[in-house]
């Protein structure tokens, strides 16, 4: 089953794609990798190109304005992130747009709340902007917006996010890059015995509890359960899932044609899914 599901990926046209900081930044220093972006914005036109419609849920804001403003140590208080994330959005977004348009292609910045979702009207026009952007033939860049929301600090490195963005355009594929291989039965990091999980048909209790805060990196903050979590509201909308290591970012490539890697989390459309009774008791 394993090998005829990720056939499967092949066909995949509306993908959202969530890179987290850790996989933005350089580890030694934690400013922003040039070189590394240049390659997720190559592989994301390249899709593009194929005809698919593409979204990536990019963190790095608060990285990024780490960088801008010198800072040596991690900020601690929410307003101190929120500060750097002013700073950073800005110019996390100036690399992007120069970047997209090296290869003829237009980013657009799409900034969310829990209030965009919450409320009717604002989901409903959130919606309608990301078709009208994809059918323009742009690239939307989403993050939440650091600097009057304090979700995305607090709950985890832009995991749930994103899985509520597939949700809300009716993705097919949502692919979370992030510092570790996958879905383990245990921390890889800890335990030298722990099992990797290439399949996951059904999200259980049992899997749930294996979440554990797993984020190693300095500028990351989504661990294992964040993932899951993610992985939840996905697979309940209807859009099939992988968690994989984004240390090469090309393995987007290797995804898309079927390859082995991540841990792939099948969709099975909940009946019951309400995707604003999710935010409302979950955030």
């Amino acid at each position: 089953m394993n090998a005829a599901m990720r056939e499967k990926l092949k066909d995949k046209q509306r993908i959202v794609i969530k890179i987290g900081s850790s996989s933005l930044t350089h580890p030694q220093t934690g400013e922003l990798n040039l070189l590394k972006i240049e390659k997720l914005i190559r592989i994301l036109c390249d899709l593009r190109g194929e005809g698919r419609d593409v979204v990536l849920v990019s963190s790095g804001a608060i990285a990024a304005g780490r960088q801008a403003l010198g800072g040596q140590k991690r900020p601690e208080s929410i307003s101190e992130k929120q500060a750097y994330a002013a700073v950073g959005q800005a110019r996390l977004m100036m690399v992007y747009q120069k970047l997209f348009s090296e290869y003829n292609r237009v980013a657009a910045q799409v900034l969310l709340t829990k209030d965009t979702m919450t409320n009717e009207v604002s989901r409903y026009n959130a919606q309608n902007t990301f078709d009208e952007l994809i059918q323009l033939g742009a690239i939307p860049i989403v993050n939440e917006n650091d600097t009057v929301s304090t979700h995305e600090i607090q709950f985890g490195d832009n995991d749930r996010l994103s899985a509520i963005v597939a949700a809300l355009i009716g993705a097919d594929l949502l692919i979370l890059l992030s510092d570790i291989d996958g879905l383990y039965s245990d921390d890889p990091r800890k335990n030298p015995q722990a099992q990797f999980i290439s399949l996951v048909e059904e999200i259980s209790p049992e899997l749930l509890d294996m979440g554990k805060d797993t984020a190693g990196s300095d500028v990351g903050t989504g661990g294992m359960s964040a993932k899951l979590a993610a992985a939840r509201i996905a697979t309940d909308s209807g859009s099939d899932m992988v968690i994989a290591n984004g240390k090469n970012v090309e393995i987007i490539h290797d995804i898309m044609q079927g390859a082995f890697k991540g841990t792939l989390f099948m969709a099975h459309r909940n009946l019951d899914f309400d995707l604003m009774d999710y935010i409302n008791h979950q955030y």
